[in-house]
Formats: C-alpha cells, structure tokens, sequence
C-alpha cells in the first residue's frame, strides 16, 4: 500500500490538552499512538492491533510507522 509521500506528522497524530491528557493520538480517535508501538513490541500484527482498534485507519497506522521509519533513518544518517 502506498503512503502519500507529502503527509505529515499532523495529519496522522494529534495531541490536545484536553483529550487523552494530551497523550499523542491517532488523529480523530482516542487511540494513543504508543498502543500500536506496544502492540509490535508484543508481536501482534499490524491486522491485530487494527482489528482491535477498528477507528484506527490502516492508512494511518502505516503512515505514521512510514514516518517513523524515515524519521529514525535520518537520526542514524546524520
């Protein structure tokens, strides 16, 4: 599945004072962005943590794993 190449960060996360206790979110849900992390590390799928959390995008997940890969990429190339 292609991600849009000019996304950004903002348009998957959102964090606001007053939601989640400004906990990053996935845009639109209350699903904090640390649930999918935590489900990887734990050796869910990707399928998992989405059947799990259906207002949650597939789009969304890969986006903001997409940008953490490339965000990660650029720490370790600099």
């Amino acid at each position: 599945m292609a991600v849009l190449k000019d996304i950004t960060l903002a348009e998957v996360i959102w964090v606001d004072p007053e939601r989640m206790s400004g906990i990053p979110c996935f845009a639109g849900t209350r699903v904090p962005v640390q649930a999918l992390l935590d489900h990887l590390e734990g050796g869910s799928t990707l399928d998992d943590f989405l059947e799990g959390f259906p207002s949650v995008k597939r789009e969304q997940a890969v986006a903001f794993l997409e940008l953490a890969k490339d965000q990660i990429v650029r720490c370790v190339s600099s």
